[in-house]
């Protein structure tokens, strides 16, 4: 179980990721003629970039999900143990 707070912190190193990421002096390093299957560095860069920062919040809220419900836990609706004892009475 992740202690409380863990998703958070997770999703504020991505959104830091993202800002560096996209600062003016590592898109500089990209801004060349030079092109990637076709398609000029820069632009490549700009939309590897940002597949990346998707995948990543998306596995990081995936996994947070996945650590409020146990795996082998079944899901009982609410109420249903009620139905169970009314039916089981005396």
């Amino acid at each position: 179980m992740s202690r409380p707070g863990l998703t958070r912190e997770r999703l504020i190193a991505l959104f830091l990721l993202g800002v560096l990421l996209f600062t003016p002096p590592l898109l500089g390093i990209f801004n060349n003629p030079s092109r990637t299957f076709g398609i000029p560095d820069l632009y490549f860069y700009l939309f590897m970039a940002w597949t990346l920062l998707i995948l990543l919040v998306a596995v990081v809220i995936e996994s947070s999900d996945a650590d409020e419900t146990p795996a082998g836990a079944p899901e009982t609706p609410t109420g249903s143990s009620e139905v169970e004892n009314e039916k089981s009475g005396p």
